[in-house]
């Protein structure tokens, strides 16, 4: 995962500026320069600042004037001085344990005591000494400009360090709790995306296109054109940044292949004609919002848009990667339980590898033979499309909840949760080097079928079973 406030040095660069005029000269609490690695007196430095914030003295100008000081100095420092300004907030910034069992302590005795107003203050104090100082701190940088975008980003910074700087993780549990509140998706914008959005917000969907890399600009043209829609959801508070953005085309019938929806050359169809609403890529633009869905809510939003505009349109489905199939396939080849072939798919196998049908099939995927060999492709084809219909319907893996199982594709297990079903398996869906090496070029499509969600829904998130078509059916029982 890259560092994302060292990967952008232009919102680095603006971000220092414009903190550099609210915190002011050193009369107003401004921090002397620091040496990138964060020395020992140095951090005595940081201390006294995060100090001098909680205080909170001088009113309104002179906190953010502080807040905004300490932030272009954490933005100063080298990746070693980062960690070790941040060691100092989860270290020293965290709950006092003993204030909290004291005030514990209060509750107790005054709720035996029946006075409801002694009751009510116990309450008071015991909630404030659970909130750790630490979180107050990051709340004053929501006060400057651009604050909100650095707290995203410097979560982002976390998750690439509590791997391996563990003593990170409360302060980075924090910062994912403020920001799930914060983007609650009740204060998120949907906004359509168009040729005519600005340069440096198009830019921006170029770069963070997580799905189908946009190749030019008159690929991203394309993507944008009247039969194609593409949507986002921003904050009020990161109006210039998408949070989550998908892609839509509008057709008739379901597809099949990337390709023919990418292709810069294929007619354009007047939207109103339109059956079919097809989402072929959802990218998620913040890798500090990593773990705070909207997805699910972007999917609905835009549905509910592409109604009103069209009524035309029946179907909504998309055309998905399947990205961990064959890193599962590998783990399914080195356990010897690929399941059993037909005496016709083994009879293929056999005249293109004479070493076995379980053999053959093994070293024309791992060799890529079924690509180049004479009758190499038609001879996979049954076994790969039986296994993915497995993989994605029937192959389970505990998720973050003790005992609960999910879909062990990712992406299978947002639609899923979602209310979809697996509708279709597609050969040779995508053909691109990404779609050979993730999934040996096939895709899927979840069909959102509106009166089904529900009840897709809570087969799945109760008892982990998958809707499937009657198409995905037969391959399972094959």
């Amino acid at each position: 995962m890259t560092d994302p406030l060292s990967a952008n040095p232009g919102f680095f660069l603006r971000l220092s500026a414009l903190w550099r005029d609210i915190a002011g000269g050193r009369g107003t609490g401004a921090m002397p320069p620091l040496s990138p690695g964060l020395d020992d007196d140095d951090m005595g430095v940081v201390r006294q600042q995060l100090n001098a914030c909680l205080e909170g003295k001088g009113g309104v100008v002179s906190a953010h004037a502080r807040a905004a000081s300490l932030g272009r100095a954490y933005l100063s420092l080298n990746e070693e001085g980062r960690i070790r300004f941040l060691g100092i907030l989860a270290r020293e910034f965290s709950t006092d344990h003993q204030a909290v069992i004291a005030a514990a302590r209060a509750l107790i005795e005054a709720s035996s005591g029946g006075d409801t107003g002694a009751i009510l203050a116990a309450e008071t104090e015991l909630g404030r000494t659970l909130t750790a100082p630490r979180r107050i701190l990051l709340t004053q940088f929501n006060a400057l400009p651009e604050g909100v975008k650095f707290l995203v980003d410097l979560r982002g910074e976390l998750l690439t360090h509590i791997k391996t700087h563990p003593e990170l993780r409360p302060l980075e549990r924090d910062l994912r709790d403020l920001l799930t509140a914060w983007f609650d998706v009740g204060f998120l914008d949907l906004e359509r995306i168009t040729w005519e959005s600005s340069a440096s917000f198009l830019e921006k969907i170029i770069t963070y296109e997580a799905v189908h890399a946009i190749q030019s600009w008159d690929d991203l043209k394309n993507r944008l054109d009247h039969d194609r829609r593409l949507y986002a959801f921003v904050h009020p508070r990161m109006p210039h940044e998408p949070l989550i953005f998908v892609e839509v085309a509008l057709v008739n019938g379901i597809s099949g292949t990337i390709g023919d929806l990418l292709d810069l050359e294929a007619p354009l169809l007047d939207p109103a004609q339109a059956d079919t609403a097809i989402f072929y890529s959802i990218s998620n633009a913040q890798s500090g919002l990593a773990g705070i869905s909207f997805g699910n809510f972007l999917i609905k939003r835009v549905v509910e848009t592409l109604r009103r505009e069209f009524p035309g349109l029946k179907t909504f489905s998309t055309l998905s990667p399947i990205p961990g199939f064959r890193r599962w396939l590998d783990g399914v080849f080195a356990e010897g339980d690929i399941g059993p072939m037909s005496s016709a798919e083994r009879k293929a196998l056999r005249a293109v590898d004479d070493r076995g049908a379980k053999g053959a099939l093994k070293r024309l995927i791992e060799t890529d033979g079924w690509l180049t060999e004479e009758g190499g492709e038609e001879a996979v084809k049954g076994p790969l499309m039986r296994l993915r219909a497995r993989y994605l319907a029937v192959e389970r893996r505990l998720g973050s909840g003790e005992g609960v199982e999910r879909a062990y594709d990712p992406v299978a297990h947002f639609h899923l949760t979602n209310g979809a079903r697996v509708e279709r398996i597609n050969w040779r869906g995508d053909l691109s080097a990404n779609g050979l090496r993730q999934s040996m070029g096939m895709m899927v499509n979840y069909l959102y079928k509106l009166d089904e969600i529900e009840k897709n829904h809570e087969a799945y998130q109760g008892n982990a079973v998958a809707a499937v078509s009657g198409t995905v059916k037969t391959l399972l029982k094959a």
